[in-house]
């Protein structure tokens, strides 16, 4: 079995690192600023996207990423914690599992934080935004992170995260798909997506678990 998983909202919450880089970006650059629940509601998109969302004009977008992202690293570490229940989830899942992260962050950034966790020692690939043209719900990503495994007919491959965004990305791209209600997209959204639903990583790994051991 292959499980991949998201990171934002699904192993980590950087929640306040992505506030504070937001606000930090219209900050250097005298633009108004957008409340945090207008960027919040965006998480999970691709940097350029959420600014554009936000109402940044197309030729300064860039401006704010590259902004966004010097802050970012300075600050990320300190501010992003694992979720509850995130590293079990990842321990046990490795136990039975091969496993990889499928994120719309920075891959760079993304790897320094696992490393910073202890945890990217538990994974045999990371595809970050740089890593591909098409981020989610483009099955890019995902295909990518599998060229990092053996597949054969037998071995099934589930994707967890908890956008809508992880799950169509998993549909694109012809594998299963786990929500996690420990990020930010409600139950009723993730069900139109796909009809397994947990409140977190663990609980969906458990799952996974007792599914390999129940076909085995």
């Amino acid at each position: 079995m292959i499980i991949l998983f998201d990171l934002d909202g699904t192993l980590i919450d950087s929640t306040e690192a992505i506030l504070e880089s937001f606000h930090n970006a219209f900050d250097i650059h005298n633009a108004k600023h957008p409340s945090d629940k207008e960027i919040k509601a965006l998480i999970g998109h691709p940097l350029d996207v959420m600014f554009a969302e936000l109402g940044v004009e197309e030729e300064r977008v860039w401006d704010f990423v590259t902004t966004y992202k010097e802050y970012y690293r300075e600050i990320s570490t300190q501010k992003t914690e694992l979720l509850s229940n995130a590293k079990e989830a990842v321990e046990v899942a490795d136990s039975f599992a091969e496993l990889g992260i499928v994120t719309t962050k920075t891959g760079k950034y993304s790897q320094i934080l696992m490393e910073h966790f202890g945890l990217m020692d538990r994974f045999d690939t990371l595809i970050g935004r740089e890593d591909v043209q098409n981020p989610k719900p483009h099955q890019e990503p995902i295909l990518k992170a599998l060229e990092a495994f053996e597949l054969t007919p037998q071995k099934e491959v589930w994707m967890i995260g908890d956008t809508q965004l992880d799950l169509l990305a998993a549909k694109n791209a012809g594998v299963n798909s786990i929500g996690v209600l420990s990020g930010y997209d409600s139950e009723e959204r993730l069900k139109k997506f796909t009809n397994v639903v947990f409140s977190d990583a663990l609980e969906a790994v458990e799952y996974l678990k007792s599914r390999k051991i129940s076909h085995s």
